[in-house]
């Protein structure tokens, strides 16, 4: 018995050791690197990217998410908490994107937090468990990204109203690119005939982008935070694929790709890759900022479908 106390009693000692290291080497970080100027949290790398564009050097933007994780259902580590006390601000996108969100904001004490889809009206899944929920994937559309800028614009001010000139600029600069891009994708997309946009994916966050250009969607689960492929859900898109005659399907960077390879094998049909969504790619990949996420993917669906001419 005193055995097990004393094991109990050292666990949780280290755990509080853990913890004090973390906030300590963290007071050090704040203090001799990021000197005076805001520190901001997103929850994943996507958001963090936009919200650079519109901070430029005036704030320091972090996301708490590596490239690669899965956002869903990520779990927050002590030093993720650590961090965001001592953060200004917290961007979320909402939509029930982040089920952690909430809870983690709430732990990290009385740290604005602004959920960059609120107002928005989303688009809803169809079906499944999911019917009538909103999709939480707003941001593949550069459309919907317009509306992602502003509040962000907005939620740098409310901590920062002295730089507010610079973020209304940044923004606006921000929103040309974004503009431009909408455009270049629709003329690229534009090559594949009406009748063959079917566009099959993993997970159904590409509901954006196949609203905007004209596309219908298929995937084997609604949100990775359900990410399981019964018989029913593979059955339902083999036959999709089948019967429609999809040259291509996609799956997504954060999760596995072997259901949609099995999809791809019983129907014949060609994997044509992973396309970034939940996650930005290390910088020296092919989607290293959000601007890059969009041209990667939409040249993906393009050499899917034998159109080769590439988008610049």
């Amino acid at each position: 018995m005193r055995r097990l106390t004393f094991i109990r009693y050292t666990f949780l000692l280290l755990i509080s050791l853990s913890l004090i290291s973390c906030k300590s080497l963290l007071e050090k970080k704040t203090r001799e690197d990021l000197s005076s100027k805001p520190i901001v949290l997103t929850t994943f790398t996507v958001l963090a990217d936009i919200a650079r564009n519109i901070s430029g050097d005036r704030l320091i933007v972090q996301s708490i998410t590596k490239p690669g994780a899965e956002i869903h259902g990520y779990k927050p580590t002590p030093s993720d908490l650590v961090r965001a006390s001592y953060a200004d601000l917290i961007l979320e996108n909402g939509l029930g994107l982040e089920l952690w969100a909430k809870k983690f904001t709430s732990a990290a004490g009385d740290v604005p937090r602004y959920v960059l889809t609120d107002g928005m009206k989303p688009l809803l899944i169809e079906g499944d468990v999911y019917n009538g929920k909103p999709n939480p994937h707003a941001w593949m559309s550069p459309k919907r990204a317009l509306y992602y800028v502003d509040n962000i614009a907005k939620a740098f001010i409310s901590i920062d109203p002295i730089g507010k000139e610079i973020y209304l600029d940044n923004a606006r600069r921000y929103k040309n690119e974004l503009t431009q891009l909408d455009s270049e994708l629709k003329q690229a997309l534009s090559q594949i005939p009406k009748n063959e946009r079917i566009l099959v994916s993993c997970e159904g966050a590409l509901s954006y982008l196949a609203d905007d250009y004209g596309f219908i969607e298929a995937y084997l689960w609604p949100v990775n935070a359900e990410s399981q492929v019964t018989p029913r859900r593979m059955e339902k898109l083999i036959r999709i694929v089948s019967t429609n005659n999809v040259p291509v399907v996609f799956c997504e960077s954060t999760v596995s790709e072997k259901p949609q390879l099995e999809v791809a094998r019983i129907t014949k049909s060609t994997f044509g890759g992973k396309f970034f969504v939940d996650s930005l790619s290390d910088k020296d990949g092919p989607a290293s900022t959000f601007l890059d996420l969009q041209r990667h993917n939409v040249k993906l669906i393009l050499k899917g479908f034998s159109i080769f001419e590439q988008t610049k």
